[in-house]
């Protein structure tokens, strides 16, 4: 995977596992990793099971201000990890795209 430093960390420090479909990490972690990237928080929803209040999901969209690129992370919760998707700049990224190119 190319794509911003801090998700790289992620991928080398085995938090974050490409699945072919998607990135089973922590989404608090990715969207920390964007963060620490540079992007800015513009919106956060988490879903929520209505019986137990237990999140079941969410979306997370920041903006870079110094290069006006769009982040997006959605995630579903699994037993272990989430299923995470993230998109930067309506490119996703996966073990093998580049998000710069």
């Amino acid at each position: 995977m190319q794509g911003p430093d801090r998700l790289l960390e992620l991928c080398r420090g085995g938090r974050m596992r490409w699945t072919g479909e998607g990135w089973l990490a922590e989404p608090d972690e990715v969207v920390d990793a964007l963060a620490r990237d540079g992007f800015q928080e513009c919106k956060r929803e988490v879903a929520r099971n209505p019986a137990n209040h237990v999140q079941s999901g969410g979306v997370w969209q920041g903006l870079n201000v110094q290069t006006g690129a769009v982040a997006s992370a959605v995630w579903v919760r699994g037993d272990d990890r989430s299923l995470v998707f993230i998109e930067i700049d309506g490119r996703r990224v996966d073990e093998t795209r580049s998000t710069t190119s």
